[in-house]
């Protein structure tokens, strides 16, 4: 669409919007891209420098992201940057990251009147700055267990963003792409948004409180929705595991019933799936947590140590603690900022 027929709701001589990239090293690339370029289409499309951007780094080197990927920073967090806008991206582990400078920078800037953001593993690290108090905001779906964890108090939503207030925060991904189209539309009017959002081939703009995740039904390839509901709240209860009745009459099947749809559309039993589901998410938390390791198993079910790192072995062929020490959180338990 030529940049003539785009109309902005703010006048000529309205300074552009500065934002601030806060690049956490292993931040996610593709998350970052879709928060930067709807930035720098708006501006092509209306002809106009409506946004300008620095990149931040803790140290104003360049920082590295995940894939290896290395962007040069404007500025380094001693230097005077005035900003309307600061979206923190990061990926990797979040739930590790302990720089106390970082977090009294951050609040900071939001003392400043700064609008805050996080995108992907971002809105962990406002959490870690006590920035998150009060208000409802997004986070990756990979970082939510060992989120609640450690906040289960904070208002967290499994959508794809949450623009509240002067927090702005996305689950990653391609999130930002659509969290960037409600930021344009209210800075500039829909006609331009909508025309970024056509520019970009992203032929369905969706809602923030979009789900995250595909649905069961894509997701398994799985068609039989009894079987579906059954699978979803096992999902939903790995710290406090149903029995198999209470699956069989939420199905509104026999027990016996229910055991061949899971063994006819997932090749394995009812409790086989159950058991992987939790094994599955105590992986996680090893990963991104320092839970030890009762409280990792207390966290998906287990009721002793014993039984979970047995279960354990057998599903992954080490045991727990052999996870942790293949990279996965440090011995002592971060302590928020």
């Amino acid at each position: 669409m030529p940049s003539s027929d785009i109309h902005c709701s703010l006048g000529d001589n309205h300074a552009p919007a500065h934002i601030g990239f806060l690049l956490i090293p292993d931040f996610a690339l593709l998350g970052y891209a879709s928060a930067v370029e709807p930035l720098r289409a708006a501006n092509r499309l209306s002809g106009r420098v409506l946004y300008r951007w620095s990149h931040v780094s803790i140290d104003g080197r360049p920082a590295q992201a995940s894939n290896g990927v290395a962007i040069a920073a404007d500025a380094g967090l001693d230097e005077g940057l005035r900003l309307d806008y600061l979206f923190v991206c990061a990926g990797g582990n979040p739930a590790l990251f302990d720089d106390p400078p970082t977090f009294a920078w951050l609040r900071q800037q939001a003392r400043r009147g700064v609008r805050i953001g996080g995108v992907s593993g971002g809105p962990y690290l406002l959490a870690r700055a006590n920035l998150l108090s009060g208000y409802r905001f997004a986070l990756h779906w990979e970082h939510a267990p060992a989120f609640l964890e450690d906040y289960p108090d904070l208002d967290l939503r499994r959508s794809l963003y949450e623009i509240d207030r002067d927090r702005l925060t996305c689950s990653g991904g391609t999130a930002p792409l659509d969290m960037m189209h409600a930021l344009i539309a209210r800075d500039h009017g829909t006609e331009l948004a909508l025309a970024v959002s056509e520019w970009f081939l992203q032929t369905q703009v969706r809602e923030g409180a979009g789900p995250q995740r595909m649905p069961l039904r894509e997701r398994l390839g799985i068609a039989h929705a009894p079987l579906l509901r059954v699978i979803g709240r096992m999902e939903q209860t790995i710290e406090n595991p149903e029995t198999r009745e209470s699956l069989a009459r939420l199905a509104n099947v026999s027990l016996r019933q229910l055991e061949r749809l899971f063994r006819q559309h997932l090749g394995r039993s009812l409790g086989e799936h159950y058991l992987r589901l939790r094994l599955d998410r105590a992986r996680d938390l090893l990963r991104q947590t320092s839970l030890s390791v009762m409280e990792t198993a207390l966290a998906c079910g287990f009721a002793s140590a014993s039984h979970f790192s047995r279960s354990y072995r057998e599903r992954f062929g080490h045991a727990p603690r052999e996870e942790r020490r293949r990279g996965g959180a440090s011995a002592e338990r971060a302590q928020p900022a």
